[in-house]
């Protein structure tokens, strides 16, 4: 289980460390690729591959499936980490999530986001400022 908030700064070779915490589960592998808010998704090996055989299983004929699997799948790369628990954003990652020289990672339950620490932290603030408009967001998805 992923949780928490964790900022990490990136060293010359475009690393970052892994929380401790979430080591275990990631010792086997995992996957980055781009999120869909303009930040990354880290999967552990084996839930994205659930994911992926979901995607893989959407019809070719839908646009919609398509380009999903085209956000999924090409950015996507899969890594281990070292032995000190680091691993790299290659530079179109990094680009891509506005990353320079630090990240957020947070905690999604079964899977992570790692993001540009100021865009993380507008994100957040949006959501403090219009403490209504969660409670309604909320209710609408049953919770």
């Amino acid at each position: 289980m992923f949780l928490g908030e964790f900022e990490h700064t990136l060293d010359e070779k475009g690393r970052f460390t892994i929380p401790a915490k979430f080591r275990a589960k990631l010792a086997s592998g995992l996957v980055i690729t781009r999120g869909i808010d303009r930040c990354l998704v880290l999967h552990p090996m084996d839930h994205f591959m659930e994911l992926a055989e979901k995607v893989s299983d959407l019809p070719v004929t839908s646009a919609q499936a398509r380009g999903f699997r085209r956000l999924e799948f090409s950015g996507a790369v899969d890594v281990e980490p070292d032995k000190q628990g680091r691993v790299g954003l290659p530079n179109h990652l990094r680009e891509y999530a506005n990353i320079d020289k630090q990240v957020v990672i947070i905690g999604l339950f079964d899977h992570c986001e790692i993001w540009n620490p100021e865009t993380w932290q507008e994100l957040k603030q949006r959501s403090y400022d219009d403490p209504e408009g969660r409670a309604e967001q909320f209710a609408s998805l049953g919770i």
